[in-house]
């Protein structure tokens, strides 16, 4: 694992999980899967580099448009981690995310669209719909949604 620089501004978890609007708990957990680095003081405290809070900001982002931990582990380690991430570390990581949040977007409005047609037209009936699974089909094609499909 790289050293972290000496001379960064480091801040106590309190102050990183208030500036941040996230639990000292949530760090640690951010921390035991990687997402975000500490060092201990002499005393055994842990101590977070500013810029963290940058880190801890992509991630709740991320997370609230529905990508899972996992992907964000794998963008976050493309970022360098023995210095702090530049505009120019951002911007490409934001190109490589650029086409799986698009797909997600159309994703999101479909789900949208089909959910607010269904929920409205209020007939009630699986024989009208026009969104109807007539004998199970879409069963036999596997589990979980067929027409709006998880990832």
């Amino acid at each position: 694992m790289p050293q972290l620089e000496p001379d960064a501004i480091w801040l106590k978890p309190g102050q990183v999980a208030e500036r941040a609007g996230v639990a000292v708990s949530a760090l640690h957990y951010y921390e035991s899967l990687g997402l975000i680095r500490s060092r201990r003081t002499s005393g055994n405290r842990r101590e977070y580099r500013r810029d963290t809070l940058r880190l801890i900001a992509f991630i709740r982002a991320a997370q609230r448009v529905g990508v899972s931990l996992e992907k964000i582990k794998d963008a976050l380690d493309r970022l360098p981690r023995e210095r702090v991430p530049t505009k120019r570390d951002w911007a490409r990581l934001a190109r490589q995310w650029h086409d799986d949040l698009t797909a997600r977007i159309e994703e999101l409005t479909a789900l949208r669209d089909r959910f607010s047609d269904c929920i409205g037209c209020g007939c009630l009936s699986l024989r009208s719909c026009p969104y109807s699974n007539p004998d199970d089909m879409l069963g036999r094609k596997g589990p979980g949604p067929r027409r709006l499909p998880c990832r």
